[in-house]
Parts: structure tokens; C-alpha cells; sequence
């Protein structure tokens, strides 16, 4: 499975995987409280010092054998006999003392430098869940070559906020129902592995999650109506799976829900109006799947809107006018969809918007002469469609978009013979019977990816993926 999103999120790329993969580090030194003035006087209150020691035996033979079952880049007990101690740790690792001044294992990092790396015989530790405090464990490109499943030791750590693992071809079968135990869970990403086998109702149960990721696998069945369930759900990716069904309406119940990918699925349907209750939403990706029929009817109310993927679905339908008061809006994604009938007037209101995609549908009539007015687009692709007259472009703008811009396989369309000089755009020139020859190609169709994220480019898709799904969910 491959993205092809065009490149054009320049601002969420980075943000979403290195956000979902990093939690403020904790020191593990204690405070020494002295004063040089003290009094030689017994009755005078003495100095507080607290010792903290290091972690129980138990938790470090289990944490120990953990790191031999995953990474030979050392022998851990050798180099590292008290890995909490301060000096003592490594990348990957954090400690935290708890009440009982001791401390205990917090994070373990796996795959990804400077964190350990997986050796090929790596399988899925269940140990970990036996570390008692253990809140954040992630593992990226670890089980690439012996098949492993994601299993449970029968003492499963209530304290768990973060579980990802990403990019593990090997991590196949199915998601264990263990996994509703986990009721501190906020972050979940199991993206990119080999996962199969029904969506699980036990998800959700988990009521404190804040980013659920499950994209890129091979998960069947319909996506449950509990889904409505996760009031606090900032994140939703089940983008790249093999999902059937339609989209529940209970999701408009998700009100802090800023991220939705469904893209590349079999969803069917429409669009359910309590979509427009979403007033949070930033991202929406619906791409690649079998939708038709009526936009919803609060459309226009997603004004934290940023991006709106909807490529390669059965629409027929004409374009919703209620699009241009979307004034957050920067990229429009409608290709490959049958719309028919004009380009709405009221796009060109949106001041914002950088990239629009409406190549291979059936629009007619003319350019809106406004979309010259769109001072931040850099990507526009009207390509095969019928639509006819003069293109509404002076010189600066077309040499400003130059190989962005694809107007080509639309026989109604001609340059004025004043600009036609400027840039190929694939029209021939008015007036004349000749036709120029495109030396644009059209943009890719745009796909949902793979931090926000999670790109679109694959990484414009991760980026956002990256956008903050960890929000404040460790602050």
C-alpha cells in the first residue's frame, strides 16, 4: 500500500509522528535540602532528605528480559545493572520515582535511533504489560521478520496512556479483546502492521482515549455505532483497511474530534449530517471509498475545516455552494467523482485555499474570472472536464502555478491569444484551430496517508497524523 498524495502540508508534516513518539523526559535525581546556618540544637526542626532507591529486583529482571527478547545492540544487565539510576540509563528509557521511593520504569522506546534497535528474531514482549508503571511504550519497525502476535501476560499495567506500534510487517492475527483492560489508555496506534480480523467493540470502552490509529492493516467488518462512545477522540485514523458499511451518525458525537481518515476503505453510503456537528474538525479524508449522493446538510458549520479529501467516490451529484464558507479551508480534493453541472462563485471566496483538485468529473461552463483573485493557491486541476471559454488567468498567475496548473482535456477551452505565450497549460489558443499540446501532467489522485501526522504526500498525511494527537494528552 503506497500513498500518492500531492505534497502541500508543509505545515503538519513533521509534527505528527515525532509528537505521538515523545514525552517529556523525567529527571531522576533527589533533592538535597542543607542549610550551612542549622543551629546545633536538638529541639530545632532537622533537615527533610529523601532517599529514592533504585527500581525492585522483579521489575528489573522483567524489564532485563524484555530488552534481551527485543534488541542484541548490547548486553543490557552488563552495561546498564541499574538503568534508573542517573548516568545509568539509555535512549529509550525513562524512570520516575513513585510513591514508595522507588524508582520505576515509565517508557520504553524501541526501533527508531537513538532508541534501541530490534533484532530479526524480535517478537511482541508481553511482558511489558507487567511492569506495573509502565505509561508509554512504542515500537517502529521492530518485527519485520519473524511473525509475531500483539499478545497479553495475564497482569496487564492499569497505568498504560500510549501503546504504539508502528510499521511492523511481522505483527500479525488479530486485536486481542485484553486490550479493554487498558482503561488509562489515551494514546492507541497499531498502524501499518498486519492486523486482520473484525473491528473490535471492546475499543470502545476505552473512554479516555484521545487518538485511536488503526490505518494501514487488514481490518474487516462495518465501523460499530459505539464509536460515539469516545467523547474525548481527538484523532481518528482507520484510513488504508478493508472497512465496510456505512459512516455511523453517531459519530457527530465525537465534538473534539480534529482528525478523520477513512479514507481507502469500501465505506458506502452518504455522508451522515451529523457530520456538521464536528465544530473541532481541521482534517477530513474520505478518499478511495464507494460514497454517493448529498454532501450533509452542515456542511457549512466546519468552520475549523482545513482539509477536505474526498477523491475517487461515486458521487454524481453538482458541487455544494456551502464549500467556499468553509474560510479555514486550504486543500479541496473532489477528483475523479462525476460531479457534473459549474464551479460554485463562492469558491473563490476561499482566501486560504492552496490547492484544488476537481480533474476527471463532468463540470461545465467556465472558469469562475474570481479564482484569479485566489492569492495562496499553488496547486489547480480542472483537467478533463467539458468545461468551455476564455481562461480567466493574466500572465502572473499562470507563471505562478507554471507546472501546477493543468487545465488540459477540456475541448471548450481557449487561452487569450495575449497569454498564450506565458505557460503551457494544455489549451490551445482562442481564435485558433490548432490545439497546443499539454506539457503539464495532471496531478496524482490524492490518497489518505500514511503524523499529523500524522503522507498527504504520504507525509503531509503523517505530518498532520503528528499534528498534535498527542495534543495535551501528556501534558
Amino acid at each position: 500500500m503506497c500513498c500518492s498524495f500531492s505534497v502541500s502540508l508543509p505545515l503538519l508534516l513533521l509534527l505528527l509522528t515525532s509528537s505521538l513518539s515523545s514525552l517529556p523526559s523525567v529527571s531522576t535525581k533527589t533533592n538535597e535540602h542543607q542549610n550551612k546556618h542549622q543551629p546545633n540544637n536538638k529541639n530545632l526542626p532537622q533537615p527533610n532528605t529523601t532517599i529514592i532507591h533504585s527500581n525492585p529486583s522483579s521489575e528489573l529482571e522483567t524489564l532485563f528480559k524484555i530488552m534481551d527478547t527485543m534488541s542484541s545492540d548490547q548486553t543490557w544487565k552488563v552495561s546498564h545493572p541499574n538503568p534508573c539510576n542517573p548516568g545509568q540509563s539509555w535512549p529509550g528509557l525513562e524512570c520516575k520515582p513513585g510513591m514508595d521511593n522507588h524508582f520505576h520504569v515509565t517508557r520504553l522506546d524501541f526501533g527508531q535511533p537513538p532508541n534501541p534497535t530490534c533484532k530479526s528474531t524480535a517478537t511482541f514482549p508481553s511482558l511489558i504489560f507487567d511492569l506495573p508503571f509502565l505509561e508509554s511504550v512504542f515500537f517502529f519497525h521492530c518485527f519485520t521478520h519473524t511473525k509475531t502476535t500483539l499478545s497479553f501476560s495475564q497482569t496487564t499495567s492499569s497505568s498504560l496512556q500510549q501503546l504504539s506500534l508502528r510499521s511492523n510487517p511481522a505483527l500479525i492475527g488479530s486485536i486481542p479483546r485484553q486490550i479493554s483492560s487498558l482503561k488509562s489508555l489515551q494514546i492507541l496506534t497499531l498502524s501499518q502492521n498486519g492486523l486482520a480480523g473484525r473491528f473490535l467493540l471492546r475499543f470502545f470502552s476505552l473512554s479516555s482515549l484521545v487518538h485511536l490509529d488503526l490505518s494501514y492493516n487488514l481490518l474487516t467488518g462495518t465501523i460499530p455505532f459505539q464509536v460515539g462512545n469516545l467523547r474525548n477522540l481527538a484523532g481518528l485514523d482507520l484510513s488504508y483497511n478493508e472497512l465496510t458499511g456505512t459512516i455511523p451518525s453517531t459519530i457527530g458525537q465525537l465534538g473534539m474530534l480534529q482528525k478523520l481518515d477513512l479514507s481507502s476503505n469500501s465505506v458506502v453510503g452518504t455522508i451522515p449530517d451529523t457530520i456538521g456537528t464536528l465544530k473541532s474538525l481541521v482534517f477530513m479524508a474520505l478518499s478511495n471509498n464507494r460514497l454517493k449522493g448529498k454532501f450533509p446538510k452542515g456542511l457549512a458549520e466546519l468552520q475549523s475545516l482545513q482539509y477536505f479529501i474526498m477523491d475517487d467516490n461515486p458521487m454524481f451529484v453538482t458541487l455544494p455552494r456551502e464549500f467556499g464558507f468553509l474560510q479555514k479551508l486550504q486543500e479541496l480534493r473532489l477528483a475523479n467523482s462525476g460531479y457534473s453541472g459549474t464551479i460554485p462563485e463562492t469558491f473563490s471566496q476561499l482566501r486560504n485555499l492552496s490547492t484544488l483538485s476537481l480533474q476527471n468529473n463532468r463540470l461545465t461552463g467556465e472558469i469562475p474570472v474570481s479564482f484569479g483573485n485566489l492569492l495562496h493557491i499553488y496547486h489547480l486541476n480542472l483537467s478533463r472536464n467539458l468545461l468551455g471559454g476564455v481562461v480567466p488567468f493574466n500572465s502572473s498567475f499562470l507563471k505562478r502555478l507554471g507546472a501546477n496548473l493543468d487545465l488540459s482535456s477540456n475541448p471548450g477551452l481557449c487561452l487569450n491569444p495575449s497569454e498564450a505565450y506565458s505557460v503551457k497549460i494544455g489549451v490551445g489558443v482562442c481564435g485558433k484551430n490548432n490545439t497546443s499540446s499539454s506539457l503539464i501532467h495532471p496531478l496524482k489522485k490524492s490518497e489518505a496517508p500514511c503524523g499529523f501526522g500524522f503522507g498527504f504526500s504520504r507525509s503531509s498525511f503523517l505530518l498532520f497524523g503528528a499534528f498534535a494527537f498527542s495534543l495535551s494528552v501528556m501534558n
